[in-house]
């Protein structure tokens, strides 16, 4: 399955065309009905204010993440490279390339910067986790193994140097890889194919949280699913539907310095903020419009400790970047 398809909402209705188009057009409806009239619905604003946008010939990005000394770093994922801007969002680098080889990326998809300053990459179509340090020069990579003849299917990656774990979404095999950050050996598995607590359909991107909690965007279960470092369940954030607090098609998920989850959903195309036991909040809202901001097909997402919001918009090629005002 090609990054692009993982990452297409539509990727996995079981529906004939016809039928899906028709399903489409009512979530569409419904979910316009919605999310354009935020009053009526009870939906609270967590009113963020535009900075600015980056776009700097993205094919299909991915994921953002932003180091301690601010160099911003996003996943390019269908030019097999990673691109880095400064603070302000003005160009800095690019690294990597289309290959197989030691600091080249065969549609990436999921990026990590670690309290170190290494930047850890799930690189999905090589079926690995590449490690880099903050100028982008290779340092070291582990592959990851098969499941029954089904390559590992990388699609994010959290490294919490502090545990000297390292957790990466295999997304194909419905399961979280722990890796030891001193031997890179394989030391845990969590989960299963399945719909019930500590069960994974699709589990795409990660984040982890001040006390070590993971959170997992478990796609095709439209949920959320929080999980300690030692894989125990601890709590679902949303279910499938179109209202407040649920889901359509999730796909990132970041945590503000206060501990509010932000999750986007790429079909809908907005972004709901919960508690992290998963009681719902509100929406991030437009300062301008007063209204639910509304993104095109969100997918990765980052919040620095100045309050500052990044949102990768995968098919409007561009990242954009907002403080979260409070």
């Amino acid at each position: 399955m090609s990054s692009q398809a993982r990452c297409n909402p539509g990727r996995f209705l079981s529906q004939t065309v016809s039928a899906r188009f028709r399903a489409y057009a009512v979530v569409s409806l419904a979910a316009a009905l919605i999310w354009n009239l935020p009053v009526a619905h009870a939906i609270n604003l967590v009113r963020v204010k535009h900075l600015f946008d980056i776009a700097s010939g993205f094919n299909a990005p991915s994921d953002v993440a932003v180091s301690k000394d601010g160099r911003i770093y996003v996943v390019d994922g269908v030019n097999s490279a990673i691109k880095v801007f400064k603070y302000d969002g003005d160009p800095m680098s690019t690294f990597g390339q289309k290959g197989a080889g030691p600091g080249q990326f065969h549609l990436p998809l999921g990026i990590d910067i670690a309290a170190s300053g290494k930047v850890y990459i799930a690189d999905s179509g090589n079926h690995r986790v590449q490690i880099m340090n903050r100028q982008g020069r290779f340092e070291t990579e582990f592959k990851l193994p098969d499941n029954k003849g089904k390559p590992g299917d990388p699609t994010d990656v959290v490294a919490d140097e502090s545990a000297r774990r390292c957790y990466v979404a295999d997304n194909d095999n419905h399961r979280i890889l722990v890796y030891d950050l001193k031997t890179f050996k394989l030391i845990d598995i969590f989960g299963q194919p399945g719909t019930g607590n500590r069960e994974f359909r699709y589990p795409f991107l990660l984040a982890q949280d001040k006390e070590k909690y993971l959170y997992i965007v478990d796609v095709i279960n439209t949920r959320v699913q929080v999980l300690n470092r030692k894989g125990l369940f601890v709590a679902n954030i949303g279910e499938w539907g179109v209202e407040k607090g649920h889901f359509f098609r999730p796909k990132g998920v970041a945590l503000d310095r206060s501990g509010r989850v932000f999750v986007s959903d790429s079909y809908i195309g907005v972004i709901q903020v919960f508690d992290q036991t998963g009681a719902f909040l509100g929406a991030v809202g437009d300062s301008g419009t007063k209204g639910v901001k509304r993104f095109k097909t969100p997918v990765g997402m980052f919040i620095d400790s100045k309050d500052r919001l990044y949102v990768v918009e995968m098919y409007a090629n561009r990242v954009g970047v907002y403080k979260i005002v409070r």
